[in-house]
């Protein structure tokens, strides 16, 4: 941890992640006490007080033939639109908080759960070896087959459409649990190879071979010789997997087969930006910004816990 400490880009990599989390968490005080908006709900026919005059959200197009409407631009108060609106009279800002909620709740929790998982899989196949690891590396080699966001695409399709009925398990659609789900599911088995072949490697050791020899049992082992030296590889893969599990998500979300509305993500967001790119393009321009600085940062802070935590480098029991 002192090492940690002393990496300056990871110590800001993780000022920038705990700034961002910190701001998505007070969404709900920005949109109800300070915005007074309700960033969920259409407002199509709402009107703001700008430079003490009043003003429309959604404004007649000066464009062209003068045809439709043009959400208000940013307006750089932070208590009113400050990022303007989007097609729907919605307070972009207020939805770029409550989005990134969504986004990195998706990210951590699938990333927990697919970390966890690959972990016992792959500490299981590489320790026990025989029929465990057979069943284990089947599995793993049947989703590895299939492209990431192909399979992605396809379980999102069938379970955002049915929702999840398996005996006592009842999820109902639009429930941001699927998402999380489909997005761990995916990236096991690229956590859970490189930590099976990490035991198997570490099976081959003396200070383990001493434990078997000495007639140590296989939980023993596991707890005291496996595990602290395979934390530090699931230590450095998980922020890396929260990066990648927000990205899956957005882009799920973009093509409108992540999170469902009324809820928003980051990738809902920059799905409803398209049509204004021309007019105004800080609705899909601010949510893609914020998905590239928090992937950023995490894959920079993955970068300082390898450094931190090298297992090759601090395996008990060598010499």
């Amino acid at each position: 941890m002192r090492q940690l400490r002393r990496n300056r880009a990871a110590m800001l990599a993780l000022g920038v992640i705990v700034l961002i989390v910190t701001a998505c968490l007070l969404a709900p005080f920005y949109a109800h006490v300070i915005a007074h908006e309700n960033p969920f709900a259409s407002n199509i026919t709402g009107t703001i007080r700008l430079n003490g005059k009043t003003v429309n959200v959604l404004q007649a197009n000066t464009q062209g033939l003068g045809y439709g409407v043009t959400p208000i631009g940013p307006t750089w108060h932070f208590s009113n639109y400050f990022l303007g609106a989007d097609d729907q009279g919605r307070d972009v800002f207020a939805r770029l908080l409550y989005g990134g909620r969504s986004s990195l709740y998706i990210g951590a929790s699938s990333a927990v759960i697919c970390v966890a998982v690959a972990a016992i899989a792959g500490v299981a196949a590489g320790y026990f070896g025989g029929a465990v690891d057979w069943i284990v590396s089947r599995i793993f080699d049947i989703i590895w087959a299939f492209p990431v966001y192909l399979l992605a695409i396809s379980l999102s399709v069938i379970l955002e459409t049915n929702g999840i009925n398996f005996l006592f398990i009842h999820i109902e659609q639009g429930s941001l649990t699927i998402p999380i789900l489909i997005i761990a599911s995916v990236f096991i088995p690229y956590v859970g190879r490189p930590l099976r072949g990490i035991v198997l490697s570490l099976k081959e050791r003396e200070f383990i071979q001493a434990a078997i020899g000495s007639g140590a049992s296989d939980f023993h082992i596991l707890r005291k010789e496996i595990l602290p030296n395979v934390a530090p590889t699931i230590i450095v893969f998980f922020p890396l997997m929260v990066a990648f599990n927000m990205l899956t998500e957005s882009a799920l979300s973009f093509l409108g087969i992540g999170v469902q509305a009324p809820q928003a993500s980051w990738g809902t967001i920059i799905n409803d930006g398209l049509g204004l790119l021309y007019t105004r393009p800080l609705v899909g321009i601010m949510p893609g910004l914020m998905i590239v600085l928090t992937a950023g940062a995490l894959n920079v802070l993955g970068d300082g816990f390898r450094d931190a935590f090298d297992p090759k480098a601090k395996l008990r029991g060598s010499i």
